[in-house]
C-alpha cells in the first residue's frame, strides 16, 4: 500500500514583476533563493513574475504580463507613482489579483513597494499568509512614516546589510541575511575576451551596474579615463544609458565598451576583467560585489560600514567621491591579483556568501516568522521614523 501524499510543510510565494524577465540584483537574488529553498524537503516555492516559465527550475512559476519599467522612463513623478518602478509594479497588479490565491500559501515574499506589499497584506483576511519584506532595494519603506510609506507593514523583515538591521530591529521582526553567489558558476579562470568582443592584451576594469544616477557610473568612467591605456567595460542598462554611452565614447574613445549580456554570460565577463569597480555610495547588498569576489577579482569601491562588513579585508576601499582616491585605488587593485589574494576572496565567498547557505538562512527565518505569526497575526511599527 502506497504512503499517503503529504502537503508541503511550507508553501512560499515570491512576487516581483521582473522575475524571469530581467537580470537585475533583486531578480537574481530572488530566483537564486527560490532555487535553494525548493531543494529543501517539505518546501514548495512559487514565483510570480512577468517572464517565461523555465522547465529546468525546481520551483513553480506563474507568468503575469505587465508593462516594463523602461516604458515609463521620463513619466511624471506623482504621489505614490514616484518613478518608473512603481508604474511597472502597478501594471503587474491586475494579473496578480487574478492569479494569486492566498489560501495556497503559508508565506509571501517581496521587495516591491507599495502596491504588491499592500495587496499581499490586504487579501486573505484572517487566513492571510505571513508576509516577509526583503530590503533588496532599500529599507526606506520600513523605517519612514512619510507619505505612502506610513502604510508599510510586514510580519518579517530581511535586512540585507547590518545598517538596515540596526535601524529596524526594534520595530520589526528582523533577520540579517546578505545576498550571495553560486561559487561553482562564478569562479576564477581564463576569460574568453574575443568571444565577448573585447581586446586581448589590454588591462580592463569592469563595472556591473544599473545605469541610474545613484550608481555613479558616469563618475566611474571619468575616473578610469584618467589612467592611460586602461579599458573600461560597463555591463548594465537603465535610464542613463545614453548619457553613460556618450560620456564613455567621448572620454575614452576606443577604450570604452558598453555591453548588455544575458545572465549565463556574466561569469565569463568577470573572468575577462582585471579589476572590478563599483561607485555607489549606498548599496543594500550588491550581487555584483559577491560575483566579483567569487571570480577572484580585486574590488575598488566606496569605504563604508557595509562594504567593510561585506568584503572584510579583500577589497580596496576608497572615498568614491574623491576622484584622486578612486584612481589610486584602481592602480593599487592591479597589484592585488596574486594567487593568495584570489584564494582569500574565494574563502570569504565560500564561508559567508554561497547561495546554498543563504537559502538555508531564509528557510530558518521563515520558520521563525511562521511561528511568530501564529502567536501574533499582524505586526505594526508604531514607532516608525517620520522623515522630513
Amino acid at each position: 500500500m502506497s504512503s499517503p501524499i503529504r502537503s508541503p510543510s511550507m508553501r512560499i510565494a515570491i512576487v516581483l514583476p521582473g522575475l524571469h524577465r530581467v537580470v537585475r540584483g533583486a531578480e537574481v537574488a530572488f530566483e537564486s533563493i527560490a532555487y535553494e529553498l525548493a531543494q529543501i524537503e517539505g518546501v514548495s516555492v512559487t514565483l510570480f513574475g512577468s517572464g517565461e516559465v523555465r522547465d529546468s527550475e525546481p520551483y513553480n512559476f506563474v507568468s503575469i504580463k505587465n508593462s516594463p519599467r523602461e516604458r515609463f522612463e521620463g513619466w511624471l513623478s506623482l504621489p505614490v507613482f514616484r518613478n518608473e518602478y512603481v508604474y511597472e509594479e502597478f501594471t503587474f497588479l491586475p494579473g496578480l489579483i487574478r492569479r494569486y490565491q492566498p489560501r495556497d500559501f503559508d508565506l509571501t515574499v517581496t521587495c516591491s513597494y507599495p502596491f504588491i506589499n499592500w495587496f499581499l497584506r490586504a487579501i486573505g483576511g484572517k487566513q492571510r499568509p505571513a508576509h516577509v519584506f526583503v530590503t533588496q532595494n532599500s529599507d526606506y519603506p520600513a523605517y519612514t512614516n512619510q507619505r505612502e510609506y506610513r502604510f508599510f507593514g510586514c510580519d518579517g523583515l530581511v535586512c540585507t546589510n547590518p545598517e538596515y538591521f540596526e535601524r529596524n530591529k526594534d520595530r520589526w521582526f528582523c533577520s540579517l541575511i546578505p545576498n550571495g553567489v553560486n561559487p561553482e558558476r562564478f569562479s576564477p579562470g581564463q576569460g574568453e575576451r574575443a568571444a565577448l568582443g573585447l581586446p586581448r592584451d589590454v588591462p580592463i576594469v569592469l563595472m556591473v551596474s544599473a545605469l541610474i544616477g545613484s550608481k555613479r557610473v558616469v563618475e566611474g568612467i571619468e575616473a578610469v579615463s584618467q589612467i592611460e591605456d586602461l579599458h573600461l567595460v560597463v555591463c548594465g542598462d537603465g535610464p542613463e544609458r545614453e548619457k553613460v554611452n556618450r560620456v564613455g565614447q567621448q572620454g575614452m574613445a576606443g577604450r570604452f565598451h558598453w555591453q548588455k549580456l544575458p545572465r549565463d554570460r556574466m561569469p565569463d565577463m568577470y573572468r575577462a576583467a582585471d579589476v572590478f569597480l563599483h561607485m555607489s555610495l549606498d548599496e543594500p547588498s550588491a550581487n555584483a560585489y559577491i560575483e566579483a569576489l567569487a571570480t577572484g577579482l580585486p574590488i575598488v569601491t566606496h569605504d563604508r560600514n557595509v562594504t567593510r562588513w561585506t568584503l572584510e579585508n579583500t577589497a580596496v576601499l576608497v572615498d568614491a567621491t574623491d576622484q584622486a582616491q578612486v584612481i589610486t585605488g584602481i592602480r593599487e587593485a592591479f597589484q592585488r591579483r596574486l594567487p593568495e589574494d584570489i584564494a582569500a576572496r574565494r574563502e570569504l565567498v565560500e564561508r559567508r556568501f554561497a547561495w546554498s547557505k543563504i537559502g538555508r538562512m531564509y528557510y530558518e527565518f521563515f520558520q521563525q516568522v511562521l511561528q511568530q505569526n501564529g502567536q501574533d497575526k499582524v505586526r505594526y511599527a508604531p514607532e516608525k521614523i517620520s522623515s522630513q
